[in-house]
Order: C-alpha cells, then structure tokens, then sequence
C-alpha cells in the first residue's frame, strides 16, 4: 500500500518524547491562519506516493538513534487525512519495535482514525482554540469533533499530548486559557501540555502558492507572554511546558 509523504525530518526533537524521525504526510481538512506547512493542505501538491515498507525501512535505519524515548512521528498536513493507508504502516513500525507519535488536530473521525488512534502509543492533540467562534476564525472549521477525539481518548486509556499554538489576538486571550483548562483539567490521560510559540518561520511559502498569508504583522510572543500563558495554564495542569 501507498501512502502521500511530502516530506522528512531526521532527529526531530519537537515532535514527540526523544529523537523521533518526522513523517509529514500530504492532505488536510483545516485552514488555520498560521499554517507553517501550507505545502501540504493539497490532498496531493507536490507529495510522492511512497510504499509504506519504504517508511519502515528508513525508520529501522535510525532506530540505533531513538534511543529508549524516540521513535516516528507523523505529521503534516494532517496524518489522519489517509488514515486507511497510515493504520497498516503504523501496524508494521510496531512490529518493528518502533515508538509511534500521530500529530493531528483530532477533527477527522471513522473507524480507520478510531484504529489508528487505537494501536499509536501517543497523540499529539493540536487544540487551536477552546472557543468554538475564535476556533473557527482561526481555522475555518469546527472544534467539536476535536473536543469529542480528546474525551475518546481519555474514555479509552489512550494517553496524548495536548498542544495550544500562542497566537497574539486569535489564541492569547486568558478567557479562552481558562476555558480551555476548564475543560480538559480532569483528564488524566493527558501527559503534556505543550505550548507552541507562534512563528512565521512558514510565511515565505505563501506567496509561491498563490495564497495570502493573512497574519502579516502579528508578531511573535516576547518571553513575558509565554511566562503568563504559561502560569494561567498552570492553575489546571502539572505538566505545562513551553515547547
């Protein structure tokens, strides 16, 4: 079986517990205003179409590097765009002895993402934002299925990561921190709390696409408010750490 692969990261350390080989795969569902990758929202663009036996020969190429904490992270896009295709290759890397990290904003649901959710040993849960009105400003889309993902999880003994991108003027508002501790501070299937400083490290892609990067002028956070962010989540987590 194939699988749409756009890209690779050797010895990544941001994605995932330890040094992980980064799978970033082709397709997704949102349009968050700050995508760093917006290469790969085209269900093809300009991806390959790889035999998966081709991921799990790289990937035990560089097991000797994982270590006990590392392993393979997809990415993207969004890994559960082509979940049907990623649950047999995730099946094989386990097979292999292979730590696997799925990356998803959890807004995709069948039987296949229910599966694939079902035999990864982590999931990197991208909350863009509690509110459900700011949410879909920020990604013209929904949060509801992303909150249903999250309890599914946590319902399920299947331990995940939770992510929040620090966006000044769409994602910074202590109302919206707060809302979202409030929810979530009960599960104790979240392992780490992630909070991702907003970058543009990605503008310079739009362009080249045809596309507006709509966050010209934005601009990233100074130290004292990741400090602050980071003291109001806090409050609801004791796991709480700027990535």
């Amino acid at each position: 079986m194939n699988i749409r692969v756009h890209s690779y990261e050797s010895l990544g350390t941001f994605d995932g517990p330890g040094l992980r080989l980064v799978v970033f795969l082709q397709g997704c569902n949102f349009r968050c205003l700050y995508c760093a990758n917006p290469d790969t929202i085209d269900p093809k663009g300009e991806s390959k179409e790889t035999d998966i036996e081709d991921i799990v020969r790289q990937a035990v190429s560089e097991k000797a590097f994982f270590g006990k904490k590392g392993g393979v992270t997809f990415s993207g896009g969004e890994p559960t765009f082509q979940a049907k295709a990623l649950v047999p290759l995730v099946k094989r890397l386990k097979e292999e002895g292979i730590h696997v990290c799925i990356d998803s904003n959890g807004s995709i649901w069948n039987s296949d993402v229910e599966e694939l959710f079902s035999i990864a040993d982590l999931v990197l849960l991208d909350v863009k934002q509690a509110n459900p009105q700011r949410h879909s400003e920020l990604t013209a889309r929904s949060n509801e299925q992303t909150l249903k993902t999250a309890k599914w999880l946590q319902d399920n003994g299947r331990p995940f990561w939770l992510r929040y991108v620090l966006v000044q003027g769409y994602s910074a508002f202590e109302e919206d921190m707060r809302l979202l501790g409030e929810h979530f501070k009960g599960y104790d299937m979240i392992k780490r709390v992630e909070i991702l400083p907003y970058h543009t490290l990605g503008a310079h892609k739009y362009e080249p696409l045809g596309m507006e990067y709509k966050l010209k002028g934005v601009k990233e956070n100074t130290p004292q408010q990741l400090d602050d962010a980071k003291a109001i989540f806090d409050e609801y987590f004791d796991c709480v750490y700027v990535n």
